[in-house]
């Protein structure tokens, strides 16, 4: 794990940087998407307590994880993070 992890100055501005795309990316999402897309990635909630707690049904939340990773990809992309 050591080995995946760089702790410089440069690892450090780069963490940095992209968790401010994230935040700017997480901003541009309807509501319930960056909700649903929170709790999956952030909370770690399972895809049953998501449905649960937004009286949606699993796939919809698959769904709409699917299309926000989508989003994130192409934003990331847009913004020179990921190529």
């Amino acid at each position: 794990l050591k080995d995946c992890v760089s702790d410089g100055p440069e690892a450090l501005l780069e963490q940095a940087e992209l968790g401010r795309s994230l935040d700017q990316f997480l901003r541009t999402l309807p509501q319930k998407d960056c909700c649903i897309f929170v709790r999956r990635y952030w909370y770690m909630d399972s895809l049953t307590d998501i449905a649960v707690r937004y009286h949606m049904a699993v796939g919809s939340v698959k769904s709409s994880l699917h299309r926000s990773r989508k989003k994130l990809k192409h934003y990331l992309e847009h913004e020179g993070i990921f190529v």
